[in-house]
């Protein structure tokens, strides 16, 4: 779903190499990973793929090709989703999942319903989200995808938390773990869940921490989108700490990712956001500015929960400027979206607005109440930090207007006794200080009302809270006067070398030609750090050495565990690998050795008559030698060197290059080292997370299967059936698909009830083990009727209930037969031999019930249909099926209430139709059983 960098950079390297179907693959996999990383890329790649499939042949052949190009059709979709053309991206999304339904692929399905629950996210359809999810993650279930499954249920989450965060808690608070060994997109789902819980608990700092975690994890994977908003949500959280700066760095780095792609979701959030930070610092110019570009790029959007967003920012800065009237339609727009969104952060903060805007235009009996029910509703949700707003506001309108106070009032007045309880809990918040506005209100309240030794103690706490402002303040500020300073006085340094003298002149190129050199050298090492394996680390060593100095020998020698050997891991000379040797580490002789014990530079320079001491046999006799140890901190990894046939070749620029490729370079193999050691512990751990994935699915299975039959039982029924009933109701209810449904007629559920006869009669005369081996029989006889597709399960005892799915209820009846047949036409052998005749009883039912008013009948009432035909069947002689239908005059109000209670009426009256292979009319009266369903389904 979303791969990480390394592997797309696998993918990158093999294409150039690759040819047929390899390399099909190899561009589909980029296109579809590249889908948001880079989209003009993705269509690229995309389109050369779609080129190859028409080469593809053979049934395998097709079947690949339909997949592949409903998976090019979805990577449209999805681009023209982040483009904000939502209707385009929903169209091009049903296409492709019509296109993965006719092939029975799972996880296309699973992707396509992930698409079009963002894309009904932005339309503001918050049930069609949860919908879609939910199919979603049935179908990636299906298909064995837990990572899939993991991230879907994820994103449902984060959902359920903005609708109300004490039943998110409840619903999802034990589904997920913090597994350091997860892959890392569900590790960035989940802590984005965790750090978005935090937030809306008002546990800012946790919640920053979370996201940051959350953010590394969408970059590294390719959510580019998904990146943008964690970042402006970690820029929000420093805003609610008061860290304004740190706000601001996280809105330019979402802003400098949104721009170049021209989302408008992504660039409207990052807009608001920065627009509400500058709020908080009083640039309200330049606030309003902003906020009114980020209206406007999200006006296609302007269902979605961003604009509901840039609503709130738009009602606060209002109300900043004095704009009352403008303050008060913004929350009472938000408070309208609120409601249609089903998030209670909205409807709280609408209403806190709402009365702030009130009180401004003088109705204090309307801004009362309205905070009230603004306070009232953030304690029910658990929102402090709109609680914490509701209980200011109130104080604001107390103070501006006269009213009575609270009956529960233990302060002077109702000003304090707002002010009080908004400190107390203020004071609750890990990392956030108590404003010092809101100290300062209640110092002048408390000297209002006569307790000057409190109104001092605040007053004291509210200059405590500004002197840290003012000290932040004045570090940046002083931050800022030495960055000048420094650039003066290099300003001044410049013209003062210009005006020395020739014999100065020299020395000022010498130091320019020393600061290019360290700027070079600064992006060679950005360059060799970047790698992670050994060798490429020596190669890129190798080139740049030759680059920079007169090197005619360059060696690596890295110490063997244990530290007492040295050997050489790299080694050239005039363009010729060098011949491995190893050194302990005390010998006398070798420099290598030396270098590292003494833990220092070793310079050997000869003349040109001398002869190279400890020469290595075969080598060349170099002039000049230097030798560094490689040091990461306080450890040694080896040492590097360099050698050159010219006397006297390194001087102090040479050694200052010399020193500082050999600390890049051992940073480097310490960082190969410890990645090799990384990746074979992930190694190691994948393994074992396989081995328990694969337990664990024998667990499940064995869970969902009853264990003398082999078919499904009811808890596998439960876990399923919800997401069939959604598919099935799509169908019927979703207009894009009306001429599929015309072309294809097989779109119902039907609930089979099938009980064997006189099944008692076989355990009291034969034995158990008989009706045990007529029960395992009789699961042979229904599979051989129905689909692999549908759902066999022994509901209970001689009981089975069967769920074909995409099924024409019209062929419902000829099913039916078959299964009478099945039994009735074959005896059934005992274990002794003995071969014994049986017949069985089928009732059915058809989902939708009523196909015009498909949600009228509920699934679970339903089956409760299917157990009445199944009833009717049995009282009306056995070895027969029986099921009612609705008819033209079916009345819909009170229907299955008048079914359950009179049944012989609304068949006489015609308002229900009998379909049976009974010659005689069915009995209709006497008592029903109830079928076996939990009460909390039925």
């Amino acid at each position: 779903m979303f791969a990480p960098d390394n592997v797309l950079a696998q993918w990158e390297a093999q294409l150039p190499e690759s040819q047929g179907n390899a390399r099909l693959l190899l561009l589909a996999e980029l296109a579809w990973h590249c889908r948001q990383r880079n989209v003009a890329r993705a269509r690229l790649l995309a389109q050369e793929a779609a080129e190859l499939v028409s080469s593809l042949t053979g049934e395998e052949g097709k079947l690949a090709a339909a997949l592949l190009a409903a998976r090019f059709t979805l990577i449209e979709a999805e681009a023209q989703w982040l483009a904000g053309k939502l209707e385009v991206g929903e169209g091009l999304a049903q296409q492709a999942l019509l296109a993965f339904e006719r092939e029975g692929n799972a996880l296309g399905c699973a992707d396509a319903h992930w698409l079009l629950a963002w894309i009904a996210n932005d339309r503001g359809d918050c049930a069609g989200s949860h919908s879609e999810l939910a199919i979603a993650s049935a179908d990636a279930r299906a298909a064995g995808d837990m990572i899939r499954a993991d991230i879907i249920d994820a994103a449902a989450a984060i959902f359920c938390v903005f609708e109300n965060l004490q039943e998110a808690t409840i619903r999802w608070g034990q589904r997920f773990t913090d597994d350091d060994g997860a892959h890392p997109a569900v590790a960035g789902w989940v802590r984005d869940y965790a750090g978005i819980t935090a937030f809306q608990g008002a546990d800012f700092g946790r919640a920053v921490a979370l996201l940051m975690l959350s953010f590394e994890a969408a970059m590294a994977t390719g959510q580019v989108r998904r990146a943008i908003t964690i970042a402006t949500n970690i820029g929000n959280g420093f805003t609610s700490l008061n860290a304004h700066d740190a706000a601001l760095e996280w809105m330019q780095r979402a802003l400098e990712l949104a721009r170049p792609t021209g989302w408008p979701m992504c660039v409207g959030l990052c807009l608001m956001q920065t627009s509400e930070t500058l709020r908080h610092l009083g640039q309200g110019a330049a606030a309003r500015e902003l906020l009114h570009e980020a209206l406007l790029a999200l006006a296609p959007l302007a269902a979605s929960r961003a604009y509901a967003v840039a609503l709130e920012y738009q009602g606060d800065l209002a109300l900043d400027l004095g704009d009352a009237q403008l303050a008060l339609d913004s929350f009472q727009q938000l408070q309208l979206r609120g409601e249609q969104l089903g998030q209670s952060d909205f409807k709280s903060s609408a209403r806190r607005g709402q009365a702030h805007a009130l009180s401004q235009l003088d109705r204090p009996h309307d801004a009362l109440a309205v905070a009230l029910s603004a306070l009232d509703m953030a304690r029910g949700t658990g929102d402090v930090g709109n609680e914490i707003a509701a209980l200011r506001v109130l104080a604001q309108i107390h103070a501006r207007h006269t009213l009575p106070g609270p009956h529960d009032m233990a302060a002077p007045n109702a000003v304090l006794h707002y002010l009080e309880a908004a400190m107390q809990l203020a004071a609750t918040i890990d990392g956030y200080p108590v404003p010092a506005a809101l100290l300062d209100a209640a110092a002048r309240e408390y000297a209002a009302a006569g307790d000057y030794r409190k109104a001092y103690e605040v007053s004291l706490q509210a200059n405590a809270v500004r002197d840290q402002t003012h000290s932040q303040e004045a570090t940046s500020r002083a931050v800022a006067m030495q960055v000048q300073y420094r650039t003066e006085r290099a300003q001044m340094d410049g013209e003062h070398h210009r005006q020395l003298a020739a014999s100065e002149a020299q020395r000022a190129q010498v130091l320019q030609r020393t600061n290019a050199t360290l700027a070079h050298l600064s992006a060679i090492g950005q360059e060799i750090t970047a790698h992670l394996d050994a060798a490429a680390v020596y190669r890129v060593l190798d080139r740049h050495v030759h680059g920079l100095l007169d090197a005619t020998h360059f060696s690596i020698f890295l110490l063997q565990p244990g530290g007492e050997q040295l050997c050489c891991a790299f080694g050239k000379e005039a363009g010729q690998d060098l011949p491995p040797t190893c050194y302990a580490l005390s010998d006398p002789h070798a420099n290598s050795a030396r270098c590292i014990r003494e833990r220092r530079e070793i310079l050997i320079e000869l003349d040109e008559d001398g002869a190279t001491p400890n020469l290595i046999p075969g080598t060349l006799p170099t002039l000049s030698l230097l030798f560094a140890p490689l040091c990461v901190g306080d450890r040694v990894l080896g040492a590097m060197t360099v050698q050159s046939l010219r006397a006297r070749a390194y001087g102090e620029r040479e050694r200052l290059v010399f020193s500082t490729l050999c600390a890049y370079g051992a940073i480097a193999l310490d960082n190969a080292s410890a990645y090799r050691e990384v990746a074979a512990t992930r190694a190691q751990l994948m393994d074992k997370n396989i081995e328990l994935e694969r337990a664990y699915h024998t667990l499940e299975e064995v869970s969902l299967t009853d264990q003398l039959t082999g078919l499904r039982n009811r808890r596998f029924f439960l876990q399923h059936v919800d997401a069939d009933v959604a598919m099935a109701l799509r169908r019927h209810e979703q207009p894009g698909l009306s001429a599929e449904r015309e072309a294809s007629p097989d779109k119902d559920l039907v609930f089979f009830m099938v009980d064997l006869d006189h099944f008692k009669e076989v355990n009291d005369r034969y034995g158990h083990a008989a009706g045990d081996a007529v029960l395992v029989q009789m699961q042979e006889r229904l599979r051989e009727v129905f689909r692999e597709s549908d759902y066999l399960v022994r509901w209970g005892g001689e009981e089975f209930l069967v769920l074909a799915r995409a099924t024409d209820r019209e062929e419902a009846k000829v099913v039916a037969e078959r299964v009478r047949r099945a039994v009735a036409h074959r005896d059934f052998v005992l274990p002794d031999g003995t071969t014994l005749s049986k017949t069985c009883s089928i009732g059915f039912a058809c989902f939708p019930f009523m196909p015009s008013q498909p949600r009228l009948l509920t699934w679970s009432q339903v089956v409760e249909l299917a157990d009445m035909g199944l009833y009717i069947a049995k009282n009306s002689g056995r070895n027969a099926w029986a099921s009612l239908y609705c008819t033209e005059t079916t009345q819909a109000d009170g229907l299955f209430r008048r079914m359950m209670q009179q049944l012989e009426q609304t068949v006489a009256s015609g308002e229900v139709r009998v379909v049976t292979n009974l010659v005689q009319p069915p009995m209709l009266r006497g008592e029903r059983r109830r079928v076996g369903l939990s009460s909390d389904l039925a």
